[in-house]
């Protein structure tokens, strides 16, 4: 039986507790949370003492009785909670994204390897339904040899971020970078994902929403040897609102990929959907889907940490394969200041 003790019970905590009740031989024994009131929502909510649940990582990581420490805070907060959690001997999961800097990310999976625990970043968007059967169809060969691929994110969401809104996530309006830090972890991941390392990256970002700090727009391109991706992302625009947006402003993201193979076209629809277009231009539906599965992609990815933890196995987004994500990340920042293709070797 392996017991969790769960840090940071906002607004996403909800989607990895549902996750870890899901999963036989898991226990959630604490909770962690700097506001106790919030904190002891979330514990009745899932059958959790209040005696189990902490203000103080010192004393959740003196007292609780766990083996496994689910990190569901924002990065500012990582590097801190990696290194005392390390130090306890408790394995990790820590959420996206890993680190605000590339260095503070190789200091905390050092960090992991010193003290002789598992850490594993909690990527879930390769484990969403439609992004694993894109990954199974690319593995079968079914589009042929790749040409180009396009990722497209749409969600009309900054613009409504007015002051005096309520918001889940209300530190976004403060972010000095949004955009691509928030979500590109998702986006770079799902694409090393499908491809593996890109050779180069070109990045030109944007502020379009007068009530944030950060950026909110932005297009970049990914080449490979033999094929490139271009990556058209916005939290800012109103080209997939078939409606009025729903209230309370919440994000309600819709993606799109189209990747072009020299036998087929594979297309995933912003309504879930997947399809094949063949050599002739007949197109088959292949998936129906429904939207973004965000609660069956943390139990899949939970799933997957519990039997890498429980055979001795890799898991699939540790925190040194993350690193290569945050090369892609933060080289989009780069690109985007020096005007430059930042290249990888």
């Amino acid at each position: 039986m392996w017991k969790v003790g769960l840090i940071g019970t906002g607004y996403w905590s909800e989607h990895h507790l549902n996750a870890w009740q899901r999963i036989e031989n898991v226990e959630i024994t604490a909770l962690c949370n700097r506001s106790r009131p919030k904190m002891l929502q979330r514990a009745e909510q899932f059958g959790i003492s209040p005696d189990a649940c902490f203000t103080a990582i010192d004393d959740f990581l003196l007292h609780a009785d766990v083996d496994i420490v689910d990190i569901v805070t924002g990065p500012e907060t990582h590097a801190d909670l990696v290194e005392k959690i390390a130090k306890a001997g408790k394995h990790m999961m820590c959420q996206k994204p890993f680190a605000l800097s590339y260095d503070e990310a190789e200091k905390m999976a050092a960090l992991a390897e010193q003290y002789s625990v598992r850490l594993m970043v909690t990527e879930n968007w390769r484990w969403l339904q439609p992004n694993q059967l894109i990954k199974q169809l690319l593995d079968e060969g079914a589009l042929g040899k790749v040409q180009t691929a396009r990722y497209i994110h749409t969600d009309y969401y900054t613009p409504r971020m007015a002051p005096g809104i309520d918001l889940p996530q209300p530190f976004f309006r403060e972010m000095p970078r949004l955009l691509f830090l928030e979500m590109g972890a998702h986006w770079f991941d799902t694409i090393r994902y499908f491809f593996g390392e890109p050779n180069r990256l070109y990045a030109e970002l944007k502020r379009v929403s007068p009530h944030i700090a950060g950026e909110d727009s932005g297009i970049v391109t990914l080449g490979y040897d033999e094929f490139y991706v271009v990556m058209d992302m916005s939290w800012a625009t109103r080209r997939e609102l078939a409606a009025a947006p729903a209230q309370p402003v919440r994000a309600e993201h819709r993606e799109q990929i189209v990747i072009e193979g020299d036998q087929a076209t594979l297309k995933l629809y912003m309504n879930g959907n997947i399809s094949i277009i063949d050599h002739f231009g007949v197109e088959s539906i292949l998936y129906e889907g429904t939207s973004l599965d965000h609660g069956n992609s943390h139990r899949r990815l939970q799933q997957h940490f519990i039997d890498c933890l429980t055979h001795n196995a890799p898991f699939q987004t540790s925190a040194e394969d993350n690193l290569k994500t945050l090369k892609l990340l933060f080289a989009a920042y780069e690109s985007n200041e020096r005007h430059e293709v930042i290249h990888f070797t």
